[in-house]
């Protein structure tokens, strides 16, 4: 109907207006630059001792941060041929609202110093990380929302990721450099529930999710490339300064290679194509990248990152196979990308995967890098047990908020059923 088109233009374009306008007043108010006469360390009144404070390093990893954000989460290549080109639109609107939001909200609680907040490369970094956690619970919906209910799941998401992370990494102490929880589990559980809550019955029937034409498998190999490219530089972009680089981009290299190998095994037996799709190879990369996100920077050693790698990449087409139909019919969950199988279960394997390797940690073992990556157990404050402990602790920690999240969030979108409009928004 050309009224109803009308009016949710007006009302997109007036929630832009509004939001762009309140970012820009507490931009005015409270962000500045920060110090860049030397290369910028933490004030010790700022609550950031989890992050790298190095700003010199960080600028390439920035970039490739950034990067990875806008190419393998911010246009939805891994979603894109499932859903339409309209998710390009939907991303770019999510990342450009996501990026300016987490630079508030983690400001507050990360790089508020004498009633500002200090940006620069390390902060921009952060904000990746969260625009990625929120992309990832885009997937879950995508194609059955609006853009105005889309940028209210942005504006909730942000703000419950960022008390997430604060209470995963600095109230608990938990190291998850590479976001196994933070950006992976939360961002799928949290989007699963947004679609539980949001779910429409007339869509249970309908066609497959995932397209069958060559279009989306041209989209998964420009995808899958970008995450061979970039996902290194992504784990390791927050990883202890020095010594733990090298071992998380590594890591994630194998991983990603193993994981690669392990979808090649499992779909042809599970399915019966002929051929391998891309999609499918694509998704066993972003399972093996995720299970190396707490896990990446430890002494996983090279044959355990190639174990976690392809344990991780049987799970998409497993979870595919079995449990997607599950999740639709009993639990009323539409999981239009799969994240559940893609970024939730890898990432809850990487976190069971950093767990078991922290509660293995000794002094022996890591060296010098055992003050950097576990900072509270090197000067006898906590164990190895203790830590492992947090680090277990943290699973339904992250879980909670994101059910809970989801469902708040879910509560607050208004309904809508312009199914067409959704799919292509513009």
């Amino acid at each position: 109907m050309p009224e109803h088109a009308a009016a949710s233009r007006f009302r997109l374009s007036g929630l832009c207006f509004l939001l762009q306008i309140l970012t820009i007043l507490l931009f005015a108010v409270f962000v500045r630059y920060s110090p860049e006469s030397s290369p910028w360390r933490c004030s010790p009144w700022l609550n950031c001792s989890w992050r790298n404070q190095e700003a010199g390093f960080q600028h390439p990893r920035f970039r490739d941060v950034h990067l990875q954000a806008l190419l393998g989460f911010g246009l939805l290549v891994a979603f894109l041929g499932r859903s339409g080109r309209g998710s390009v639109t939907i991303s770019i609107l999510v990342v450009a609202f996501a990026v300016q939001w987490a630079v508030l909200i983690q400001g507050f609680f990360y790089f508020f110093l004498n009633g500002k907040i200090h940006v620069g490369a390390q902060s921009m970094v952060s904000a990746d990380f969260c625009t990625a956690a929120v992309l990832i619970s885009t997937g879950a919906v995508l194609g059955r929302v609006n853009p105005v209910q889309m940028l209210l799941l942005t504006l909730l998401g942000v703000t419950l990721f960022t008390l997430n992370e604060y209470i995963l990494l600095d109230l608990m102490g938990v190291n998850d450099s590479g976001g196994s929880l933070t950006v992976h589990t939360f961002g799928a559980y949290f989007g699963l529930m947004v679609s539980r809550i949001l779910h429409q019955p007339h869509m249970d029937n309908g066609k497959e999710q995932r397209d069958t034409g060559r279009q989306p498998d041209v989209f998964a190999v420009v995808g899958t490339i970008c995450l061979w490219i970039f996902w290194p530089s992504f784990t390791s972009a927050t990883t202890a300064p020095d010594n733990a680089e090298p071992w998380a981009m590594l890591n994630t290299y194998f991983s990603l290679a193993a994981s690669t190998l392990a979808t090649f095994v499992l779909s042809p037996v599970l399915y019966e194509e002929n051929t391998l799709r891309m999609v499918q190879i694509q998704d066993a990369t972003l399972a093996g990248a995720a299970v190396m996100g707490m896990a990446g920077e430890m002494l996983v050693t090279p044959f355990g990152a190639l174990i976690a790698g392809f344990l991780a990449g049987l799970i998409p087409p497993l979870g595919f196979r079995f449990l997607t139909p599950v999740l639709r019919s009993r639990l009323k969950i539409q999981d239009m990308c799969g994240v559940h199988n893609v970024h939730g279960l890898p990432g809850i394997l990487g976190a069971l995967l950093g767990t078991l390797l922290t509660a293995l940690a000794t002094a022996d073992a890591y060296g010098g890098r055992q003050e950097l990556l576990f900072p509270l157990v090197a000067p006898g404050g906590r164990t190895a047990t203790d830590q492992a402990l947090c680090q277990l602790y943290a699973l339904p920690v992250t879980l909670l908020l994101a059910t809970l999240g989801g469902c708040l969030t879910g509560e607050f979108c208004p309904p809508w059923d312009g199914m067409e409009g959704a799919r292509e928004p513009f």
